[in-house]
């Protein structure tokens, strides 16, 4: 099974960048966690929709050869990131060729306060209900305080790696379940 995982801050050394690694080593036997910089997508321009730019096609082939989605979500200004939303925007265009349609779809968000990215993944669940993604709705997983979680670019909680190994598990099983 292979999971495409996308979505974390551009910034090296992000706190979602640590969370991916961490969902990479916790993936169980048999499962690929592959990661998906974004980063080359330029602003989504519908004048480009017949011709897309290269690295939209890239990100589109790769959703379509993966098995299942996780997207690991900081959260910015009580929001989606631009840059993943405007990707996601992309990928989904033009319409008779949406490649999330049917994807099975996990997400992890954090940050550093109380609500672990909780509006920022409400935001993007709406955009998936649209986008017609198989979006697993629990478990949930929102890290709080992520400053004080991850230090030295490890997650040091041994309860929040826990907490994602066994989220990891259930995308596993719901995405078999899913493309039954």
């Amino acid at each position: 099974m292979k999971i495409l995982e996308f979505g974390f801050s551009l910034r090296s050394g992000s706190f979602s960048r640590i969370v991916a690694e961490q969902c990479k080593e916790s993936a169980p036997k048999g499962v690929v966690i592959e990661d998906y910089n974004i980063a080359d997508i330029p602003p989504f321009n519908q004048d480009l929709e017949q011709d897309l730019p290269a690295s939209v096609v890239r990100f589109k082939n790769a959703i379509r050869t993966s098995d299942a989605l996780l997207v690991i979500l900081p959260e910015y200004n009580y929001s989606v990131p631009g840059y993943l939303k405007n990707a996601i925007d992309f990928a989904s265009r033009p319409y008779q060729d949406n490649v999330f349609a049917g994807k099975p779809v996990g997400v992890i968000s954090e940050s550093t306060g109380l609500l672990g990215g909780a509006r920022a993944q409400y935001h993007l669940r709406q955009s998936f209900l649209y986008l017609g993604t198989k979006d697993m709705k629990k478990p949930e997983v929102f890290i709080t305080f992520a400053g004080e979680k991850i230090k030295n670019g490890k997650i040091v909680d041994e309860a929040t790696k826990e907490y994602i190994s066994m989220y990891i598990s259930a995308l596993v099983e719901f995405t078999m379940n899913a493309n039954k």
